[in-house]
């Protein structure tokens, strides 16, 4: 069995001088990636590496983020013309330009998407831009049902309305399940609904920190331990939120070994039961199967 990491993003622009190299170092670390998409163009970069690499596979979507006039992040925009022609507008989601990305034989999940109430623009209203990023959620829940591939949710201090619009949608998904809540930092009661209506979680590089300044020791873990083995995902979200080894460092595929890790000792299994029951969970999540 190989490592998984279940979402990176080596298409963005923090790869550009050395992303073949960064790929080396996953493959001979034995990673598998899911490259995740944030918007058509990085959507598109993800099922390109997906095509040129084998144990490489896209997600492809529209990030709540993007859906207004966004925060330009150069590690994933870079800072040439493309990034600012992105900066400039905000990306409706458009089932008809993502069709024939979704439909790759190698595209396993649609998304990133979800629901993102961290960081709102000035231009417009708060109110305004939640009912854009719900607009585009529904619309690529749907899309995922028509494509038959499982969702790759992103949430960020917006769990409520997240799980009530799941729970009016979550039907008519693949036999593994409607999909990823990555990077999950909701609570346990969030996590509770979440797993009732078949999610798989993701954990990564924050697994191995010490809590953050008002949190108790063990929180975090406590909701790891609960969550049962076979919904466990381990990603890095590359190049973000590296693992303590590497922490403030740029992050990559490779130091998914170190989540795994930390997740087989808070699930009190070895590191080598826990990379094959992540796998495995890849496998019927992602119907890697068929892939």
């Amino acid at each position: 069995m190989e490592f998984f990491d279940a979402h990176a993003h080596t298409q963005f622009s923090a790869y550009d001088a050395d992303r073949e190299a960064v790929i080396r170092r996953a493959e001979d670390a034995s990673v598998r990636v899911v490259n995740v998409g944030t918007q058509r163009d990085t959507s598109a970069r993800a099922v390109a590496l997906a095509e040129q690499h084998a144990g490489f596979y896209a997600a492809v979507g529209l990030h709540p983020i993007h859906t207004s006039r966004s925060y330009h992040d150069t590690d994933e925009l870079g800072g040439g013309e493309t990034a600012k022609g992105f900066v400039s507008r905000d990306e409706v989601f458009d089932p008809d330009r993502y069709k024939a990305l979704a439909l790759h034989p190698k595209t396993v999940a649609i998304g990133e998407c979800g629901l993102d109430y961290f960081r709102f623009n000035k231009d417009e209203s708060r109110e305004e831009q939640i009912e854009r990023q719900k607009a585009a959620f529904l619309a690529q829940i749907a899309f995922a049902r028509e494509v038959k591939k499982p969702l790759m949710i992103h949430c960020r201090d917006a769990f409520a309305d997240l799980i009530q619009l799941l729970k009016e949608n979550t039907f008519g998904f693949p036999a593994g399940g409607p999909g990823v809540i990555h990077f999950f930092t909701g609570t346990a009661v969030d996590a509770k609904q979440l797993l009732d209506l078949g999610f798989y979680f993701t954990f990564g590089g924050a697994v191995t920190f010490p809590p953050r300044k008002g949190k108790t020791e063990g929180d975090y873990d406590a909701i790891v331990k609960m969550i049962p083995a076979d919904r466990l995902l381990s990603e890095t979200d590359a190049p973000y939120v590296a693992p303590a080894p590497y922490r403030g460092k740029r992050n990559e595929p490779a130091y998914v070994v170190e989540v795994v890790k930390k997740l087989a000792e808070l699930k009190n299994v070895s590191p080598d039961a826990m990379k094959e029951r992540i796998y495995q969970n890849a496998v019927k999540v992602f119907n890697l199967l068929q892939n």
